[in-house]
């Protein structure tokens, strides 16, 4: 989808089940030299053919009000209720424009900025503690399409989200657990906020912190709203307000755009909110498209025939969709970003590898363990086998055309305390020894047997609509099978997978992603601590199930909370090392990204990275 507001951070991480590309092309299998050469010189030939053309600070330059902007989203929102948006990729996209978030994070400063509010810090040394004080903008409005009615947004309305939707257990948010903190005396301490007046509210932590403002930033929906809801039908009404039956011209929007219109299985059309705050120099609100209209279309073909014949404004084109696309391009710029002149047809860019990468992970939650497979993947030594039979360069090469690289790190370039000597150590070779170590032994029959004579077979889900997953699946069980284990492939909708993951736990292993990558370590509470909804081998544990996982929560929650960059850097180190020897999931590769955009909108403001994505956010049509 094409809005892209500012990055919004929070603690919790969410998942995302579609990669930048997808590819239901096979391709024999390859020697290791040929990968090589196959790699070296796709890379050559299709990235030096597009544009580089980075985000570094630039500013924007003033652009001019009209035209429609029109793009495609996979499938129909599953609501329009803000709290369903945690859970649901679509719902999430649909929404955002209606939205801002308190902050967003410079990556080039590699500071905070304000947004819908300014910030301030105090810390009281002697007493341990931490307090965030934010100020909303005076000229933030919940505006209702059609009409000239329009609520303040207040205080009240985060305090609300945060404390009656973030905070209400029985809402289910993902962001519920990052609320709490561990306490040198062994207690739990909590993050509280606090109204001061209408345009002030502070969250005061028990103990300082590294990085307050990327616990507390936030979207939030309207409390006037959700209030009421709750007030007098509980969590229930809550989750049940706005579905997608609503007329989606009565939702309020405090962002660049309203929802003017919803047809189920075709499209939504959006139009510009004259009161949204971001104005350029000339006083027009930044949102400079007059419409934004999506069709609801998921089969990438007909997105590429669209995008063709002029009908969409970008299209991210899949693996073997690239060289055609490249080979068609009429690129504004060079190589390196320097302007060509105004060209009709369309420019493609291109980006590093991008920060989050897809990976495999096994269910080692008690609920199954009367299983075989639960006593397998409880088994470090199985995990680390895992690592070394998953074959990255067939699947670099076959996925991907060669233009991915392995992923053997955990935290990325950009994160302060990536460590480049700390490296997954599980790869081709040692499968066959660690397996043995585990009591694994090959049987007259090829196939693996453990220790109790049991044949080792086991399910990978994968959701359904990634071609790129169903590939990668697809060399994962061929590389196993060469070990004589049996992998069958379930492929299931998004929304039952995430059910599989955070309700039943009915799954065995599964390949997924998480959306972002963690620029900051403390980013994935959710995720890598023991007692997140999102720790998904074994989530919401009450105590720290093993020895290993009770050593990451201490050092995550005392990493977090040490200012001084030197003194937590050997922490954060030991934190990056631990998960990659205990293999809980197992990165796959990380892609390049490659994106192509008509000429007949002034690339001025248009940059695309691996950091920000594609930023068009303040695109514009040429005169």
């Amino acid at each position: 989808m094409s809005f892209i507001l500012k990055k919004s951070f929070f603690l919790p991480l969410s998942i995302f089940a579609l990669l930048h590309l997808q590819s239901c092309y096979k391709a024999p299998e390859m020697t290791l030299e040929e990968i090589e050469e196959y790699r070296r010189l796709n890379q050559n030939s299709l990235v030096e053919r597009t544009v580089s053309r980075p985000y570094k600070g630039q500013p924007y330059v003033d652009g001019r009000v009209g035209g429609v902007w029109n793009s495609t989203i996979g499938g129909d929102p599953k609501s329009f209720n803000h709290l369903i948006a945690e859970r649901d990729a679509e719902t999430n996209s649909v929404l955002s424009p209606l939205l801002d978030a308190l902050v967003d994070y410079d990556y080039i400063k590699r500071e905070w900025v304000p947004r819908a509010a300014s910030f301030s810090i105090r810390t009281d040394e002697e007493k341990g503690t931490l307090d965030l004080f934010y100020t909303l903008r005076d000229d933030l409005y919940w505006s209702f399409y059609g009409s000239g009615e329009k609520v303040k947004v207040t205080s009240d309305d985060v305090v609300f989200w945060y404390d009656e939707i973030y905070g209400d257990e029985r809402m289910e948010s993902s962001a519920y657990n990052s609320r709490f903190m561990d306490m040198p005396d062994g207690s739990v301490g909590e993050i509280t906020i606090e109204k001061i007046d209408d345009s002030t509210f502070a969250f005061h932590f028990p103990r300082i912190v590294a990085e307050p403002i990327l616990a507390t930033n936030m979207t939030f929906g309207p409390a006037f709203v959700y209030k009421k809801a709750k007030d007098e039908g509980g969590p229930d009404a809550v989750k049940n307000l706005d579905s997608v039956s609503v007329d989606p011209r009565t939702l309020p929007s405090m962002g660049p755009y309203f929802i003017s219109e919803y047809t189920p299985g075709q499209r939504l059309v959006y139009e510009r909110n004259p009161d949204y705050w971001e104005k350029d120099r000339n006083g027009e609100s930044r949102a400079y498209p007059e419409k934004k209209v999506l069709r609801i279309l998921g089969d990438e073909n007909t997105k590429l025939l669209l995008f063709g014949r002029g009908e969409l404004e970008y299209y991210s084109p899949t693996p073997e969709q690239l060289e055609d696309v490249v080979s068609k391009a009429d690129n504004n710029f060079d190589f390196y970003g320097n302007r060509l002149g105004k060209k009709a047809g369309y420019t493609v860019f291109n980006s590093e590898g991008g920060l989050s990468a897809p990976f495999w992970t096994f269910n080692q939650n008690p609920k199954n363990k009367d299983k075989p497979f639960y006593r397998w993947f409880c088994m470090k030594g199985f995990r680390q086998a895992m690592s070394c039979l998953l074959n990255r360069d067939r699947i670099i090469s076959q996925t991907y055309r060669g233009l991915a690289e392995p992923k053997y790190s955990f935290f990325p370039e950009s994160n302060a305390y990536f460590d480049d000597s700390v490296q997954l150590k599980y790869k081709p070779g040692m499968a066959e020894e660690l397996l043995s170590e585990c009591g694994f032994k090959r049987g007259a029959d090829g196939f693996l047997y453990d220790g109790d004579g049991v044949k080792v077979e086991f399910d990978l889900t994968i959701v359904s609509t990634s071609s790129i997953y169903s590939d990668i699946a697809q060399i994962i069980t061929d590389s196993l099978k060469k070990a004589g284990i049996t992998v069958n492939v379930r492929q299931t909708d998004f929304q039952r997978l995430v059910e599989q993951m955070t309700k039943t736990y009915d799954w065995q292993s599964m390949m997924i992603g998480l959306s972002g990558g963690s620029t900051f370590p403390t980013q994935g509470s959710n995720v890598w601590l023991s007692a997140g909804n999102l720790h998904m081998w074994n989530p919401l544990q009450e105590k720290p199930a093993t020895d290993w996982e009770a050593r990451v929560d201490y050092l995550y929650n005392e990493a977090s909370c040490i200012v001084e960059h030197e003194k937590a850097f050997p922490l954060w180190k030991e934190y990056q090392e631990i998960i990659l020897e205990q293999c809980p999931l197992v990165y796959l590769v990380r892609s390049r990204s490659f994106f192509a955009l008509q000429n007949r909108w002034s690339m001025d403001n248009v940059y695309f990275d691996n950091m920000y994505g594609a930023n068009t956010e303040h695109v514009y049509l040429c005169e």
